[in-house]
């Protein structure tokens, strides 16, 4: 049933005699071959437009906030625009993973797709803040739907041979969407109205919706002997656990401290609804999250991989730019740029990485990628200190080149070793795992920086400075608020903090190396490309 071994030659869709054919069920290369190829394009279209409506609206209103501020009012409670589509992206991954196998990618992904416009349009016309962070809830669970379903649909369109050249086009997608989003919000609060941050996902939105209407065709699915049935209970059991602990990881030691009764609260109701929603599951005829997830080996070593790189993440993409202007002294532009050159190299990668995994395999490439990874986060403490800018934005670009050497083989090569019916799941199950360790890392590591500058703030040279990173941070952009002995030391202190929070990184690469060395298995079990069409003609 399976080909074990490396990706390369039989026909197992990379190399050999595999079919030439990009759809399911054409066996041969040939006129029919190179039109379906035609007829896939305005689909992949359609995947890079919805990927990069997901992705530029995770950052597009960070620069808008104080113009949403002072329209709406708020202050106290902003974040949560930010923390309320996380969480609604993160916690729905798993059920429209589920959702997918059950009835198909296309009614999944138009419904994500209709859903997220609605709360674009709803946000755009939100009247106060209370009403923008629910709308923007809405927009989260469109968004999962996008996230999740995007990329199964790339897997189900394109054979093993090609599909790294789907998925880098998607990685460019999402790291451009996600660099130029600050910039574009910052621009439409500038010169027109915040509102149009998310007006202006509708034609983007409806030209998605429109192709995918008319270009996206799902062979026919015999009807089911048995009604399928959605485990609503299941769903509703992981959607309020995701909730709970991705609220108290986000909120944790910002909001409230970390030992509070908040905190120990949302932990210990996650922790019991977790067990509760293991029953369920295991009750469930079609669990939202099946139990062959986690005891399959190959499914189950990627996810924690990935969740272990979603926390690694953080690092560079939470705490560079704090770096690079409170140590380096660059402005908020340069500071942006040092971070976005990670964005340059990362797609490159991605699309060489078929080159590596043709010749030694998913797993030894994903250990090669992370590799690399470790020795670049290692090298971040070594930096001098001030240092130029050059010196950090060249370690993003290495970093940039070497996950993306770490993850598309995980993503290709794990989607290969199932069928259509479960690659929905699979692929939500992966997501889920990345999103989960960037929450954690975001708490993890923020923990890590305080405390690292209060034991730096113990005993400094002035009084009344401030005392986390955020208050450091915006200290250190007011020219002569602090004498020049303050300023330095704050640099220092924020230069250690930063020292400190890639050191962890590192360890969080050590985690993931560790889990693809000893957990994976040496080889893929890939379905031969024969299968996965027979699957789909099935199906």
């Amino acid at each position: 049933m399976h080909r074990e071994g490396n990706p390369v030659g039989g026909t197992d869709g990379v190399g050999g005699t595999e079919s030439q054919e990009a759809l399911p069920g054409e066996a041969t290369p040939g006129p029919a071959a190179a039109e379906r190829a035609r007829g896939r394009r305005p689909v992949a279209a359609a995947l890079m437009l919805g990927m990069g409506l997901a992705a530029i609206d995770g950052t597009i209103v960070a620069t808008a906030v104080p113009q949403i501020v002072g329209d709406l009012g708020g202050f106290a409670v902003f974040s949560w625009l930010f923390s309320g589509y996380l969480l609604a992206v993160t916690v729905t991954l798993p059920v429209y993973g589920k959702l997918s196998d059950t009835f198909g990618r296309k009614p999944v992904l138009v419904a994500g797709i209709i859903l997220f416009l609605a709360g674009s349009v709803l946000c755009a016309a939100a009247w106060n803040m209370a009403a923008l962070i629910s709308f923007r809830v809405v927009q989260g669970l469109g968004g999962g739907a996008l996230q999740g379903t995007v990329q199964t649909i790339a897997a189900d369109l394109y054979p093993l041979r090609e599909r790294p050249k789907i998925q880098a086009r998607l990685s460019t997608v999402w790291a451009t969407s996600a660099v130029a989003g600050p910039a574009v919000g910052g621009l439409l609060a500038a010169y027109a109205d915040w509102r149009w941050i998310f007006l202006i996902n509708v034609p983007v939105g409806a030209l998605a919706l429109w192709l995918v209407a008319r270009h996206l065709h799902e062979p026919a699915r015999p009807r089911p002997e048995v009604r399928p049935r959605i485990d609503w209970a299941g769903a509703l059991a992981v959607f309020a656990t995701g909730a709970l602990l991705l609220t108290a990881l986000v909120q944790g030691g910002v909001a409230w401290p970390w030992l509070s009764a908040p905190s120990l609260g949302l932990l210990g109701a996650s922790a019991a609804l977790a067990v509760l929603t293991v029953v369920i599951e295991r009750r469930a005829a079609e669990p939202v999250i099946p139990g062959w997830v986690w005891r399959r080996r190959t499914i189950a070593s990627v996810n924690l991989a990935l969740g272990a790189m979603g926390l690694l993440m953080v690092a560079p993409t939470v705490f560079l730019p704090t770096y690079a202007q409170s140590v380096l002294g660059l402005g908020p532009i340069a500071a942006g740029f040092v971070l976005s050159v990670m964005t340059l190299s990362w797609p490159v990668s991605a699309a060489l990485a078929d080159r590596v995994y043709n010749r030694i395999g998913f797993r030894r490439t994903a250990m090669t990628g992370m590799c690399g990874a470790l020795l670049v986060l290692l090298c971040f403490p070594l930096l001098p200190y001030p240092g130029a800018a050059w010196q950090p934005a060249l370690l993003m670009l290495l970093l940039g080149a070497t996950l993306g050497l770490f993850q598309l083989p995980l993503i290709v090569g794990v989607q290969s070793t199932v069928g259509w019916t479960e690659r929905g799941t699979t692929t939500a199950s992966v997501l889920f795992c990345r999103q989960v360790g960037q929450s954690l890392g975001a708490a993890l590591f923020g923990a890590v920086a305080n405390a690292s500058l209060a034991s730096r703030l113990a005993d400094a040279p002035v009084d009344g400075l401030p005392g986390d990173l955020d208050g450091m941070s915006h200290a250190l952009e007011e020219p002569g608020a602090l004498t020049a002995e303050a300023t330095d030391y704050l640099r220092r202190a924020v230069d250690t903090a930063t020292d400190h929070v890639f050191t962890g990184a590192a360890v969080a690469a050590g985690l993931a190396l560790l889990v693809v060395t000893f957990v994976a298995p040496r080889r893929f079990p890939v379905l031969a490309e024969h299968e996965e069409a027979t699957a789909a003609s099935e199906r």
